[in-house]
């Protein structure tokens, strides 16, 4: 497997680390032990945690006035492998891509699965884009996609998702993501009823299309770019249109796509327990949909979002496997480092949730002792778990320090030289 960051590089940075990393770690394995936890069984669990990385994700975002270019950011599908690939070397987290077409279409997909298996890297989920007018595509999607009025544009709409499933079995992946902007602006602009009715004929289209042993994700969305009614708004019509499609649609959890002080790991247990939670867009929301890094806002939420998904998977055991992916948006910080960033915020949260003592915690429940029942969530919470995240990675070939590593590697600035900005353009994948 090549590196881009020399690995000699890496070893040193860890050998710097190592004593204190060891001193770190030594002195929370006692603590934990005192808890009756054996912190090398967590880590070892943090170890084999995994979380996929958006194509998109490694270019640049925009904002809604404009979009101010990264430096050295990525021109095509093979440079995006490339930063993905630095971040799954540095972090140990990342080893999965999610690729997004037309975006990210392959000339030759033979030679990206041959990129990707250079790197150690697989495909997750592929991503349709019916939220954009395509470049040659006869119709256009201003009003609509797979609710459209137009016949035309909802089976050219189809037929792209398709071409994605396609692409998607060529590049070994198990799971199409779906998500529409369709919507209205406006009351009166579409028969709210009759709009969800044609996306169902859609996605059934589209449903048929499937492979024996893929996954359909549906991802619901509040709002914009519909500002007065959004197709698939909430969960619940998600969940409506996951059960009547069939045993292959489940329901992805964005968790940025939801109204200010939502109950998202209520939403996470719903679906759980009626067997439809397919998987997750990590990232974090201030104000509406922000994109925002994992774990920059409200790191509580995505720790109890990992308590019941812990929770769920000592209930349904093996067969509960979510789909984990982060999905953020950056316009004021190098995106490979925000998404090692997030990648840690997310397996942190995944570890804290491994250290509730679910014993205590359905002992307080039952003697309906609210305080100790959140307490005990808390006594999780607060424990630093950095040095065991730390260890895992060392122990699984990282970086102690993955944006401290990246940064002495001066891997952006090489990327820069390789990669001129082209006026008003970019691979990025992003408005």
């Amino acid at each position: 497997m090549d590196h881009l960051i020399d690995a000699g590089r890496v070893a040193a940075h860890n050998a710097k680390a190592q004593a204190n990393l060891q001193a770190d770690y030594d002195a929370l394995g006692g603590m934990l032990s005192r808890r009756g936890v054996d912190i090398e069984k967590i880590t070892a669990q943090a170890q084999q945690f995994a979380v996929a990385i958006p194509s998109w994700g490694v270019g640049t975002g925009g904002t809604r006035f404009a979009r101010f270019p990264g430096q050295g950011e990525p021109r095509d599908v093979m440079e995006k492998l490339e930063d993905c690939a630095v971040i799954h070397q540095l972090t140990r987290a990342t080893p999965t891509v999610s690729l997004h077409f037309p975006w990210d279409k392959p000339g030759d997909p033979a030679a990206l699965m041959q990129q990707a298996a250079r790197f150690g890297l697989t495909f997750d989920a592929v991503n349709s884009n019916t939220f954009q007018d395509q470049a040659g595509a006869a119709q256009t999607y201003k009003y609509g996609s797979l609710t459209a009025q137009s016949a035309a544009v909802r089976e050219q709409a189809i037929a792209h998702n398709i071409e994605c499933i396609e692409l998607g079995r060529t590049l070994g992946s198990k799971g199409l993501t779906v998500w529409v902007g369709d919507g209205a602006n406006f009351p009166g602009q579409h028969n709210l009823r009759g709009s969800l009715e044609r996306y169902l004929d859609s996605m059934r289209s589209i449903y048929k299309a499937l492979p024996s042993d893929w996954l359909m994700y549906i991802e619901h969305k509040l709002f914009e770019p519909a500002f007065y009614a959004t197709t698939i708004a909430d969960w619940g019509t998600s969940f409506a249109c996951a059960q009547l499609l069939g045993d292959k649609a489940k329901c992805l959890v964005d968790l940025g796509h939801h109204a200010p002080n939502t109950n998202i790991e209520m939403i996470v247990a719903r679906l759980a327990q009626f067997g439809k939670l397919g998987g997750f867009h990590f990232n974090d929301s201030k104000y509406g949909d922000d994109d925002l890094d994992s774990g920059s806002i409200d790191p509580f939420q995505l720790f109890l979002v990992f308590n019941e998904l812990a929770d769920a998977a000592l209930r349904d055991g093996a067969a509960f496997a979510p789909a984990y992916m982060l999905d953020q948006s950056h316009n004021v910080t190098d995106p490979i480092e925000s998404l090692m960033s997030s990648a840690a915020e997310v397996q942190r949260a995944f570890v804290q949730a491994a250290l509730v003592d679910r014993k205590a915690l359905a002992s307080h429940q039952e003697a309906n002792d609210a305080l100790q029942s959140a307490q005990t969530l808390k006594q999780a919470f607060r424990t630093d778990v950095a040095p065991i995240l730390a260890m895992a990675r060392v122990r699984s070939g990282g970086a102690a320090d993955p944006v401290a590593c990246y940064r002495e590697s001066g891997y952006r600035e090489s990327a820069a030289v390789k990669r001129p900005a082209r006026a008003g353009a970019s691979g990025s994948g992003i408005v």
